[in-house]
């Protein structure tokens, strides 16, 4: 299956050079029998119609409020892409919830950063199981009012839209990052550790066993229903 990767954001420098970009990242995660193809809307590359199997955007250092000029484009390209496959991600999970009728804002409570865990609180036909997952977390902003037409999938007293599934069309998002590795977790950490809540305890956080895998099968599961 080729899957259209909508570059939102870069690893801040000089972490790319060590763990590759958001699209490797999500290709290491999904593994053979998917073709990447990545776009920068950020520079206003948007995938032709019909030419991909599915869609998945990426996190982003930017908030869905913030002026940006794609940010508008990519909140209509979500809007009109009803019947393709979407996957979202952090930013992803954040902006196609915006686009879709919900509301994100920065969240007062901070940060969540490190392996955080989340109940499983609706099964759906492409998970497996599961009654929580841990999957490591960077992200201040949050999804506030559920998009209308949603399931809430996966939630936790911090966030508590942690996934979503529409019922009206393909698409599914994600607030945590399964496609971090933990090496990559904690340098980004490190990165904001003056931003972060309780920095040096989410970085020992994620030496603990973490679900990527398992959330990396459900993503492939969506993807080939």
């Amino acid at each position: 299956m080729r899957i259209a990767v909508l570059e939102t954001g870069v690893p801040p420098d000089p972490l790319a050079d060590e763990f590759g970009t958001y699209p490797h990242m999500f290709a290491d995660l999904l593994g053979p029998g998917y073709e990447v193809e990545a776009f920068d809307v950020q520079t206003g590359k948007f995938p032709r119609p019909a030419a991909h199997g599915a869609y998945l955007i990426t996190g982003s250092p930017a908030g869905v409020y913030d002026p940006l000029p794609w940010i508008p484009p990519l909140m209509e390209f979500i809007r009109n892409s009803k019947d393709a496959k979407l996957i979202g991600v952090c930013f992803g999970h954040q902006v196609i919830s915006q686009a879709l009728g919900g509301e994100v804002i920065k969240s007062p409570k901070g940060w969540a950063a490190g392996l955080n865990r989340y109940a499983v609180i609706r099964p759906q036909t492409w998970t497996n199981g599961e009654r929580e997952v841990a999957i490591p977390a960077s992200h201040q902003d949050q999804v506030v009012v559920q998009p209308p037409g949603t399931s809430v999938v996966a939630a936790s007293d911090f966030t508590p839209f942690a996934a979503l599934a529409w019922e009206d069309r393909p698409t599914i998002s994600f607030q945590f990052h399964p496609e971090f590795s933990p090496a990559y977790a904690k340098a980004l950490i490190e990165k904001r550790y003056d931003r972060v809540n309780t920095p040096d305890a989410a970085i020992a956080s994620l030496d603990a066993p973490n679900d990527n895998a398992r959330v990396a099968t459900w993503m492939r599961r969506f993807l080939e229903a």
